[in-house]
């Protein structure tokens, strides 16, 4: 039991790699707060959960509205007393999208979700984490992070600058007893693609370029792994890092 007894919020827990988390935090020990703009799948991560003997609730929450998020962390200490672990994992595509192409409005809602909407919660979380003197947070970064072309301009800017906000939180707080660091994941068997419509021909052809060099894609629970090591003392003198979970597709 890595998490035996702490208060764990996942980001975008009810599908793939956040459901993932939210049912090996469960199953580490942790209680766990399923937080999704969708509400019937987050009551279905909560289901499973249960069924094997963890303890979790749902907060419904779209993270790129302020008071949302505030009512999701409050989930977590009105219900559970206390937060321990924040995962920063939803986020949203961005239709391929090439930089000549992109409008106003897309680029504000790629970043409200994936950026904005982490920065806010980390804020929060980090209220109580600075107050009790430990806590952990575990950003999902992302290939399109680390490379110029995994993803539209939008979609890429927003996870180069989780990285870059990984690094300052992690570091800034390390000597408060605070933990933050980033996943970045390659291909991986999710449903994020629903979050597309009509992908740019000209942005997927260059973002997939490379797929070639792909060595596989990986499944939402190889994340979840690395997500707990993340949050465990098992990675006690890992901060402000980013972990490339890509199979090597990065290092060719």
């Amino acid at each position: 039991m890595k998490l035996q007894n702490r208060v764990a919020v996942v980001t975008g827990a009810a599908s793939g790699m956040g459901k993932a988390i939210a049912i090996l935090y469960a199953k580490e020990g942790a209680k766990v707060v399923v937080s999704d703009l969708n509400d019937e799948g987050a009551k279905k991560t909560v289901d499973e959960i249960e069924a094997n003997g963890g303890i979790a609730r749902t907060a419904v929450a779209n993270v790129a509205k302020e008071d949302d998020v505030q009512n999701m962390i409050n989930a977590a200490v009105d219900t559970y007393g206390t937060l321990d672990i924040l995962v920063n994992n939803a986020g949203i595509m961005d239709n391929m999208m090439p930089a000549v192409e992109l409008t106003d409005d897309l680029w504000e809602k790629v970043l409200s979700v994936n950026t904005t909407g982490l920065m806010r919660a980390t804020r929060k979380a980090l209220s109580i984490f600075l107050e009790k003197e430990s806590g952990v947070i575990v950003n999902m970064a992302s290939s399109a992070g680390i490379a110029g072309s995994r993803a539209g301009a939008a979609y890429t800017a927003s996870k180069h600058a989780v990285v870059g906000y990984t690094k300052n939180v992690g570091f800034q707080y390390a000597e408060k007893g605070i933990r933050c660091n980033a996943i970045a994941p390659g291909g991986v068997n999710t449903n994020i693609a629903t979050t597309m419509a009509n992908p740019d021909e000209f942005g997927a052809a260059r973002a997939m370029s490379g797929s070639n060099n792909n060595p596989r894609n990986g499944e939402p629970e190889e994340v979840a792994k690395i997500a707990l090591f993340l949050a465990s003392d098992d990675s006690e003198f890992v901060n402000a890092e980013v972990i490339r979970a890509d199979a090597g597709w990065l290092a060719y």
